[in-house]
């Protein structure tokens, strides 16, 4: 089995594998219900979608009339406006065929327009913090993508007092100085107020050549086992995030066999070799 750590301050202890539900976006009923059996499989007890995932959330709804006390269960509004966000919730809410969620997130907040509208009055933060106070929500959390996400964060923990994070955490992106300080700092806040922080793009190599597409992931995977292997050791070797799995259906066993035998963190030189001989790249283009 997988283990499990405090989900930040929300009370559940989560797997340190969060099931990304983006890998449900483009696939059938069958399908995903041969997801959940290798959830169920290896305990993971986390599901994270968003109501831009396709038909993520449709997928998932069939499941909770089971198996909704054995989940967590968060969901993401990209829109920026209180109205929109609230529209945005209670489609999810019946999609999901859940009354509740425990986890509504921002989602990829990075842009500083973006940022104003959706933190400002009148913005999508007002519904979410409504709709908590409505029952609706158990917490609210931030997500984001890209080199400068980190200092979003940190700028977002400063206007509002967030139960979780995302953002992106690898070997090859931390080898950058300016974005490992900002995680450091980010991480640092983040342990000092109790905030849950989840990580994307674990096993991310770079991004796809034009013709080489294999996966339902916008970027290039690491594919061989023992690759993913260490790419999921090295993050879970870190105590304070999670391991978002990546958004496609054949990884999953590979991402949750990797985690279900984590003992010890790679050395650098391990992740080094791994770096050269995939040939990792960033996927955000050149660090701000």
């Amino acid at each position: 089995m997988i283990e499990r750590r405090p989900f930040g301050r929300t009370g559940h202890r989560s797997t340190v594998t969060l099931f990304g539900a983006a890998a449900l976006a483009r696939v059938s009923q069958d399908e995903a219900d041969r997801a959940l059996d290798v959830l169920l499989r290896y305990g993971v007890n986390h599901i994270d979608t968003a109501a831009r995932y396709g038909d993520s959330e449709l997928r998932i709804g069939p499941w909770m009339a089971r198996h909704r006390k054995d989940f967590f269960l968060a969901t993401k509004t990209g829109s920026r406006g209180a109205r929109e966000a609230r529209e945005d919730l209670h489609r999810s809410l019946e999609r999901l065929r859940v009354d509740s969620v425990d986890l509504i997130q921002l989602h990829s907040l990075a842009h500083p327009d973006d940022w104003d509208q959706a933190m400002g009055p009148g913005g999508a933060l007002e519904a979410l913090v409504e709709a908590k106070a409505q029952g609706l929500v158990r917490a609210i959390g931030v997500t984001g993508h890209g080199w400068t996400i980190p200092a979003m964060h940190r700028r977002s923990l400063a206007r509002f007092d967030f139960d979780s994070v995302l953002l992106p955490y690898n070997f090859f992106m931390m080898q950058n100085e300016r974005y490992r300080d900002a995680f450091e700092q980010l991480v640092a806040i983040c342990r000092e107020r109790n905030v849950a922080v989840q990580t994307i793009k674990g096993i991310a190599r770079g991004p796809w050549a034009a013709a080489d597409r294999t996966h339902a992931t916008w970027y290039q995977p690491l594919e061989r086992q023992a690759d993913i292997d260490r790419a999921v050791h090295w993050v879970l070797g870190r105590p304070d995030v999670f391991l978002n799995t990546a958004g496609d259906l054949g990884l999953l066993p590979r991402v949750l066999d990797a985690a279900s035998r984590f003992r010890r963190r790679p050395s650098d030189e391990e992740m080094t070799a791994l770096h050269d001989a995939t040939r990792m790249s960033s996927l955000f283009g050149l660090p701000t």
